[in-house]
């Protein structure tokens, strides 16, 4: 579990997996999201600009980020 702390909200959701270094790319955040891997305060995301904002949790695999802000 990591915590992830914006210095200003909403973001993309492939943002945060790109800057939080879940993935090693943009692109490839876009694809896990699409491919239905993401999940967002435990509910399947597909979309690749959903609003992220504190108090969401975003999970991938077995990684789990939790969102806050500075």
């Amino acid at each position: 579990m990591h915590d992830i702390k914006l210095t200003k909200q909403p973001i993309e959701l492939y943002k945060i997996l790109k800057f939080s270094g879940l993935v090693a790319s943009g692109g490839e955040a876009k694809a896990v999201i699409v491919d239905g891997q993401v999940s967002v305060n435990g509910v399947v995301e597909t979309q690749k600009s959903k609003k992220i904002v504190a108090g969401d949790t975003i999970t991938l695999g077995d990684e789990t980020l939790n969102i806050s802000v500075e």
